[in-house]
């Protein structure tokens, strides 16, 4: 008895943690944290507290760049309003990794249908800062489609190449091609570079990912060769850009400033608050907080940063590797490399290795509707990597579908 009362007692222990989230918790929310992949989770809010930190360091350079007249702007503005976004953005993002895969498919279509609406729009009614018409006002501020559109076309394109595997006959790459191209040529009107850069690239990892031939890869080579030229000819912002990045022709300003602010630190940074250099950046809370990055914390951290973003890569594309469904590997994979391909835009950008482009960096830069649309994204990249801890149990197990 006093063995059977011993061995009793850690079950009487373990069904009172039970009660809470445990595994034999069925409710949604004891289900989702079982089921999440809570390392990839964590590293996305380790990202928004870095880039919290990172924003409260650029603010005041932000805020005194936009003070003048009679327009004064706290120091700390742009912090408040990122955190009031990051309030917003992460029970959106745990909302929607709650989804099941049918569900976060067809709000991704939906999603993809109206904001190519809304991108259609955008010159139409548009609001224009900069030179440049990409945002909508709302009133109680301004909505860029274009970064909602991201996740929501990545997974949509993940559906469109994936009913290739039902019929073979179906015209998919043609047809994902003039989607394509029809957001681009929006993208161009706006303008923005950047963007259509990055909505090319997921086309063609896409591509790859769904078994493009050699002979079609090549052709689209070749075609992107052909397609660089005749921006370079025929689109002068990408003129522009290019000219300044290989040629050190006409402004210069913003590279040279964010690589200057990016060194100015050294390996350990001047320390939270005390930088000098970014207060002669252009977009610090935005473009070029990982200079700003560099400047007070130091190129450790811009390094440490970089690892971050490299363990979500490796994290996600190690979980597809026993992933049997084509429509999650293309759509966790998609995700996965619109993340990737913003981030080293950006990085690239700060450290001089690429022309400017207006990319934000994910989690990080400052922005409501980057932030917005990426906690949705990688929301979706937590629902189509959810796996349920019990189909590698016994096989008497009662096993259940989540999708």
């Amino acid at each position: 008895m006093k063995l059977g009362g011993a061995l009793a007692a850690p079950a009487r222990v373990t069904a009172r943690l039970s009660s809470g989230v445990g595994r034999s918790n069925q409710s949604p929310l004891g289900r989702w944290f079982w089921e999440i992949d809570r390392v990839l989770l964590m590293l996305a809010f380790i990202l928004i507290a870095v880039g919290l930190i990172a924003v409260a360091a650029a603010s005041p350079a932000a805020a005194d760049r936009y003070s003048g007249g009679n327009v004064v702007v706290a120091p700390l503005h742009y912090f408040w309003r990122q955190l009031a976004w990051v309030v917003v953005g992460i029970p959106a993002m745990i909302a929607v990794s709650m989804l099941p895969v049918h569900a976060a498919r067809r709000l991704s279509l939906a999603g993809a249908a109206f904001f190519s609406v809304m991108l259609a729009a955008v010159p139409l009614i548009g609001a224009e800062h900069n030179g440049a018409q990409r945002w909508i006002e709302l009133g109680i501020g301004e909505l860029q489609p274009s970064e909602f559109l991201k996740p929501f076309f990545v997974v949509s394109l993940a559906w469109l190449l994936s009913l290739k595997q039902h019929d073979k006959n179906l015209p998919v790459a043609p047809l994902s091609f003039v989607l394509t191209a029809i957001i681009c040529g929006l993208l161009m009107k706006q303008p923005d570079f950047g963007q259509t850069v990055v909505f090319c690239t997921l086309w063609l990892a896409l591509m790859l990912l769904s078994g493009l031939s050699f002979r079609l890869l090549a052709m689209l080579g070749a075609s992107g060769i052909v397609g660089i030229v005749m921006a370079y000819l025929f689109y002068p912002v990408a003129t522009l850009r290019i000219d300044n990045f290989l040629f050190q022709q006409g402004d210069t300003y913003q590279v040279d400033s964010a690589h200057a602010t990016l060194v100015a630190g050294g390996f350990f940074g001047v320390g939270p608050g005390g930088g000098e250099k970014k207060f002669h950046l252009p977009e610090a809370q935005t473009d070029y907080i990982f200079s700003v990055i560099g400047e007070e914390f130091g190129l450790i951290a811009c390094i440490a940063l970089a690892l971050l973003f490299t363990a979500i890569v490796v994290r996600v594309f190690v979980k597809l590797l026993d992933e049997d469904e084509p429509f999650v590997v293309l759509a966790a994979a998609g995700l996965t490399t619109q993340f990737a391909v913003q981030a080293m835009i950006n990085i690239a950008v700060n450290v001089h290795l690429a022309p400017s482009k207006g990319m934000t960096l994910p989690f990080i830069s400052y922005g409501g509707s980057s932030m917005l649309a990426l906690c949705m994204g990688f929301g979706l990249l937590l629902a189509f990597t959810r796996r349920n801890p019990y189909l590698t149990r016994s096989p008497y197990v009662v096993r259940w579908n989540t999708r």
